[in-house]
């Protein structure tokens, strides 16, 4: 209930994004990156290291994953054969927001016709004709279309023209304060370069310009009549 007399149902938006990546390149290769805890050994005597785990996707299925929170998971597209600065792959890291994991059945007919929804991350080499995650035509569909039934073929995915499908999904459980009038959600990603400039680039934006002197602003006096 969010008013007398008036009920709004639970529901789930799901968006996906075609991110069709050329770093510096069309020989590009995805990498999972998690978070991991270093064993507490005589290397860690004080038991608070920790670093990140690069998986290097080879294949379609193995590249299908979800957020994780633990390792704090993240994506980065690389180009293997362009080195930056200090001798590693210039790439850019796709950094996930807000996102939810569907909580209707697999055999619901929206899940079967949007199967795009059972990853957070899909990997494809690219395909002129694979432009839409479920599909050219969802409604249509007996379900099991666009990503489920491309990924099938498992096709390699290193070291090539690759496009990554990112899908986030913003969780509403209406409230009061959703009515008369619904604020505004946000969700989305940031795609951040890493390793893809050899330092900030914002180094050389040149400095503001500032006044040879301070100018005096001058005081106003109002009056007015009733």
């Amino acid at each position: 209930m969010i008013a007398p007399q008036l009920y709004a149902p639970h529901h789930q938006h799901f968006f996906n994004m075609r991110l069709d990546f050329d770093i510096d390149g069309t020989q590009n290769t995805v990498q999972q990156i998690d978070v991991v805890a270093d064993a507490v050994d005589e290397a860690n005597p004080y038991a608070n290291a920790f670093r990140s785990r690069t998986t290097a996707l080879t294949t379609e299925k193995q590249a299908c994953a979800n957020l994780n929170l633990e390792t704090a998971r993240a994506w980065k597209i690389v180009n293997p054969s362009v080195k930056n600065a200090v001798g590693e792959p210039v790439g850019y890291k796709l950094f996930p927001g807000d996102n939810a994991v569907p909580y209707a059945s697999p055999e619901a007919w929206w899940r079967k016709r949007a199967g795009f929804v059972n990853h957070h991350v899909w990997v494809t080499p690219f395909a002129a004709d694979e432009r839409y995650a479920a599909g050219d035509y969802p409604n249509q569909s007996g379900g099991g279309d666009g990503l489920p039934r491309w990924t099938a073929a498992d096709r390699q995915i290193e070291n090539t023209d690759v496009v990554l499908w990112y899908t986030f999904g913003h969780t509403h459980l209406p409230r009061p304060e959703d009515y008369p009038v619904m604020p505004t959600a946000y969700i989305g990603f940031l795609l951040k370069p890493n390793g893809f400039f050899d330092q900030n680039p914002a180094n050389d934006v040149p400095p503001s310009a500032m006044p040879k002197k301070a100018i005096g602003l001058p005081t106003a006096s109002c009056c007015g009549t009733g």
